[in-house]
């Protein structure tokens, strides 16, 4: 059985063996050992990306495999093909296929069709992938997740439905504040929900930020406008204003707290440079823990 990533509950029997997993990485496990040798991994991106694929290159090639770049311009996706029969094609060439896109069904069909693991790193849905790098910094820094009080400011996207989905799985409470009609997903809001009574914690949704920063170990932001949504820039940036994470903000916070944004950042949008690069700001720590995660995950799809 092919073990696809293709949202955070996909890893729902497991999720805290790879977090485990990544920071015995981190720590240097399996260095020289190559286990992925003569494997491959094909990076799918119809989306521009830094942190993703670089961390899964690199780490592809420190686990002693191979990965290979493509982009739907210079596939025949590009002029027609379909994703199910590029999806059937890769299968015979590769041991694993990435996919960075616009559409969640189209991630679904890939996966469908697929008869070598899917992962999903970064659709219209979900970000899987990076939610497992953040739950990895919070145990870093924090020790647990039990107790630990997670508050998302911002545009409720992909990065807010999966950490609200991680968040209840690891029994982390989770509140998210955004103006009306930019919260996240109504049927995964449900799904967490009924995570969390499972979990022994909570997941909600405030429209004030100050609200939901009170008693936060944790504060995470994300850009407000995100990637194929520039036409909304304008009306965006007013709505989320009062979304800023700022100084301010953050002194609402318990002391000790994290300040966490998954990149890239738009400074002086939803959060300040006196934030992200402050004292609490563990951003970088993000970034980094990306490639550990993506080993971890790697590793689990591989076999």
């Amino acid at each position: 059985m092919k073990l696809d990533v293709i949202s955070i509950l996909d890893l729902e029997a497991d999720l805290e063996d790879v977090i485990a997993s990544s920071m015995r990485l981190k720590a240097g496990a399996l260095r020289d050992a190559f286990p992925l040798k003569g494997k491959t991994l094909a990076m799918i991106f119809e989306k521009s990306s830094t942190r993703t694929r670089v961390s899964f290159e690199a780490g592809m090639a420190q686990l002693g495999g191979h990965a290979l770049n493509l982009s739907p311009k210079e596939l025949q996706l590009g002029r027609g093909e379909t994703i199910a029969d590029t999806a059937k094609v890769l299968s015979r060439y590769v041991d694993c296929i990435m996919y960075r896109a616009f559409d969640h069904g189209m991630m679904r069909d890939l996966a469908k069709n697929a008869t070598v693991p899917v992962i999903n790193a970064l659709d219209d849905l979900e970000h899987p992938c990076q939610v497992v790098a953040d739950l990895m910094t919070i145990l870093e820094r924090k020790r647990r997740f039990q107790g630990i009080r997670l508050a998302y400011v911002g545009d409720g996207n992909n990065v807010c439905n999966s950490l609200m989905l991680g968040a209840s799985l690891v029994g982390m409470d989770f509140v998210s504040a955004h103006p009306e009609g930019y919260g996240p997903d109504k049927k995964l809001r449900a799904k967490a929900a009924a995570l969390a009574k499972k979990s022994g914690c909570e997941s909600s949704q405030v429209v004030d930020p100050i609200e939901a920063v009170k008693g936060a170990d944790v504060i995470y932001t994300d850009t407000w406008v995100s990637m194929g949504m520039e036409e909304e820039a304008e009306e965006r940036l007013r709505a989320f204003q009062p979304y800023q994470v700022n100084a301010a903000l953050v002194r609402k916070a318990k002391r000790g707290r994290i300040v966490m944004h998954c990149l890239p950042a738009h400074r002086g949008q939803e959060i300040t440079d006196e934030v992200m690069d402050g004292p609490d700001s563990v951003v970088f720590d993000q970034a980094e823990n990306r490639m550990h995660t993506e080993k971890a995950i790697l590793l689990r799809a591989i076999r």
